[in-house]
């Protein structure tokens, strides 16, 4: 016998089954599967062991398994924020509770952000309830134009959510790192071959001292990898102009893994990231110039650099401590202007994951980790929710310390209010 739960009971249902993975099945559901497949109507999901044992038409639940009616409404695999500082900043004027960056570290790519995450920081949990389940978290600039190591992570928030530590190397060829590297882009640049060079020099010149042309001996350790094209490396660069000495030095350097952030102009060159094969994170929100670096902004830079088949994720790059879950806000208007809804919701899903190496994820598929997402509505449409997240299996907490506030407050009984309420 197949026991079938309503909507109404799914966030009991979630709550108390988010702490062990549980087989269970999504029944009437419209799924987006990100694969060739589609759109999925009237279709069913089955989780078993943290997995997508099955999605399917007319594909029924095994017997005695949990069964949940979606009633017709959208699932979709967990939203992948390819750019944020969730977990690493919780205040951000605070030093004690930002960890961000260092600015007064000798070092500069040997630098962690994965030593600095906090699963427990208040943003992690605002985050999961607008449906991203995971998450590629980046260092900000300190001292110089190497920001550091970022990881990825899920937002379950348990200590164990971080899942790769050091995922990729951030470098900022921005009009910020200009100024970080010594105040112009020759500096900028020069350091960048400097560092190259060190890393390719390591360990045989540091054998009598510890400093190299631009790196320390740590520092030049960790770029390595990166340099190697063995980990990937986000660059920071919005202007055209900056954007093409990026592809020219992938030209010079094949073997590098590269993925531009940021790149407001990259739909001057999206010919161009074509050919090199070159990714781009971008927030289709930023539309407005805002520097000198930024003046081809366009609300249209998306659907120019798909057409062109630009591999392109979306991120919500404006406070991305806090902010994040806005990356479906962003490609909701991706989609208002000019792109598709496949590719929209590919670019938060799918290409992220194929991007950051994440396997078995962005898709619902069989066989893949089981991240999704159950919505109220239309996933890209901003007043849509999720009334289901799902990671690793798992069913999750709705509830955030946002959430805890609006239920303490919305219906407060006046007369228990305490005396500094009382008029």
């Amino acid at each position: 016998m197949i026991r079938t739960l309503s909507l109404t009971a799914v966030s009991a249902f979630a709550f108390t089954l988010g702490a062990a993975a549980q087989d269970f099945a999504i029944v009437n559901a419209k799924v987006w599967t990100g694969t060739s497949a589609g759109t999925l109507e009237s279709a069913t999901v089955i989780i078993s062991d943290g997995e997508i044992s099955g999605v399917g038409i007319n594909l029924a639940p095994p017997s005695g398994m949990e069964t949940l009616d979606a009633e017709g409404k959208w699932v979709t695999p967990g939203i992948i924020s390819a750019f944020s500082r969730v977990g690493t900043v919780e205040v951000g004027a605070e030093g004690a509770s930002n960890d961000t960056s260092a600015a007064a570290s000798p070092l500069s790519v040997a630098l962690e952000a994965s030593d600095g995450f906090n699963p427990a920081a208040t943003n992690v949990a605002v985050t999961r309830i607008e449906g991203v389940t995971r998450m590629a978290v980046a260092p900000a600039n300190g001292a110089n134009m190497f920001a550091g190591q970022g990881f990825l992570a899920d937002t379950s928030g348990k200590a164990d959510s971080v899942t790769m530590e050091r995922a990729f190397v951030y470098v900022d060829l921005s009009e910020g790192g200009a100024d970080l590297a010594g105040g112009s882009r020759p500096a900028a640049w020069a350091a960048l071959r400097g560092a190259f060079a060190d890393a390719r020099g390591y360990p045989g010149r540091f054998i009598t001292h510890n400093e190299g042309d631009t790196l320390t001996r740590n520092d030049a350790q960790a770029f390595g990898p990166a340099v190697r094209g063995q980990q990937l490396m986000m660059i920071n660069a919005s202007r055209a102009s900056d954007i093409r000495k990026v592809i020219a030095l992938k030209a010079e350097n094949p073997l590098l893994n590269l993925v531009i952030v940021d790149a407001d102009e990259a739909w001057m060159v999206a010919d161009e990231l074509a050919a090199a094969d070159i990714p781009v994170i971008i927030d289709p929100f930023d539309n407005l110039p805002t520097s000198f670096a930024t003046l081809g902004a366009t609300s249209r830079n998306a659907e120019r650099l798909l057409a062109a088949d630009v591999t392109t994720a979306f991120a919500h790059l404006g406070n991305s401590g806090h902010q994040t879950r806005l990356v479906l806000q962003s490609a909701g208007n991706a989609v208002a202007n000019g792109v598709s809804f496949d590719d929209a919701l590919a670019s938060i899903t799918t290409t992220p994951a194929d991007l950051l190496g994440l396997e078995g994820l962005g898709r619902l598929t069989p066989g893949a980790v089981a991240d999704l997402v159950m919505w109220d509505g239309d996933p890209l449409e901003v007043m849509s929710a999720p009334e289901l997240v799902v990671i690793n299996g798992q069913r999750q907490s709705l509830e955030s310390r946002q959430t805890k506030l609006r239920d303490r407050y919305l219906d407060l009984d006046e007369s228990e209010q305490p005396l500094a309420f009382k008029r």
